[in-house]
């Protein structure tokens, strides 16, 4: 599994909602909901099979410190697991833009009724190989011409599919679930983690087939049309998730600075938005102000002292904790075996 934090529980955009989903829950607190960069409990209630050891790694690649606490269970057998057991995958994609032939087009208007009869150019969710079951995903989309981001078919295919693909639906507010647009509703299946009358522009849709999962043998490939036969030209990005058998092709994601959602803003502008770390340029400073804003920037240097010394006490208690649990796995291995 390789996806940013956030996406892989269904935060699109960096902008957390609350949902209560069946493999996934977020849950924000007022002032932190609806907010760029807001904080967030998070809860996966997906299994995950391994057999002889788990890794599960959370990379801060910000130039900012970070913190978190986390519960993982697992349970242990005395027979290892078979070989046809499918573990789980995940994996984020972006196109920022999806190529369109008619981004200044209306959706929904006759000029954008163009056929797709090949599934050329849609938005690729998930491309995998082996055999398996597709389990569901979220998208996040931020829609630049001001209308209706949807309408794009979704085209499954299945094991080697050409055309027509083994699965072919109507349009993407339908395939999460929705019609007629999607609704600020967050369901147990299908939803909206963040909807588009919240954030004008932004959306982060899901759905998940657990009861419903999309069967393959050999490979398949989830795409979903940008607008009307692909026309518009939109930032999507996506998490997918699916059970498959070993060996699976190695994941990637594309560097930082090419996962770095586009920040929403907001008019009129907030307090938070207009403040600016430097006086207005027409503003005299007197003596007296020029003083408090030369002790006002050493008790910050100091904080900031005292802070990273903080960080690191806390960073070494870290470590050592860390080294504890793992020391209690080992004991508790080597004691059920």
């Amino acid at each position: 599994m390789l996806a940013p934090l956030g996406d892989f529980f269904c935060i699109g955009h960096s902008v957390p909602g609350n949902i209560a989903t069946i493999p996934f829950t977020v849950s924000s607190k007022e002032g932190e909901r609806h907010t760029f960069g807001g904080t967030a409990a998070l809860n996966c209630y997906l299994q995950m099979p391994f057999d002889k050891r788990a890794r599960i790694e959370v990379e801060n690649q910000n130039d900012v410190p970070y913190g978190q606490y986390f519960y993982i269970d697992y349970e242990l057998y005395k027979e290892p697991l078979g070989a046809d057991t499918a573990y789980l995958h995940a994996q984020w994609r972006r196109e920022l833009p999806c190529a369109g032939w008619g981004p200044d087009i209306q959706v929904n208007s006759p000029e954008a009724n163009v056929p797709n009869l090949d599934g050329a150019g849609n938005y690729v969710i998930l491309e995998a190989t082996g055999r398996g079951h597709y389990i569901g995903c979220n998208l996040s989309v931020t829609h630049f011409q001001g209308s209706w981001w949807g309408e794009g078919d979704d085209m499954i295919f299945i094991d080697g599919d050409t055309w027509p693909p083994s699965l072919h639906g109507t349009g993407s507010e339908d395939y999460f679930g929705h019609a007629w647009g999607m609704q600020a509703n967050a369901y147990p299946m299908n939803g909206s983690a963040l909807h588009e009358s919240v954030m004008p522009g932004y959306q982060v849709s899901y759905r998940f087939h657990l009861v419903d999962p999309v069967r393959f043998s050999h490979s398949i490939r989830v795409t979903m049309e940008h607008g009307h036969a692909n026309h518009l030209s939109d930032d999507w990005a996506s998490t997918a998730y699916w059970y498959q058998t070993l060996p699976g092709e190695p994941l990637s994601v594309p560097p930082v600075a090419e996962r770095l959602p586009l920040r929403p803003t907001v008019a009129p502008a907030t307090a938070r938005d207009a403040f600016s770390a430097a006086p207005a340029p027409d503003v005299a400073l007197t003596d007296e102000m020029r003083t408090m804003r030369a002790a006002q920037q050493e008790r910050y240097a100091r904080y900031r002292q005292d802070r990273d010394a903080l960080l690191k006490r806390r960073s070494e208690e870290t470590r050592r904790r860390s080294q504890l649990n793992r020391d209690q796995a080992l004991r508790i291995r080597a004691t059920f075996r």
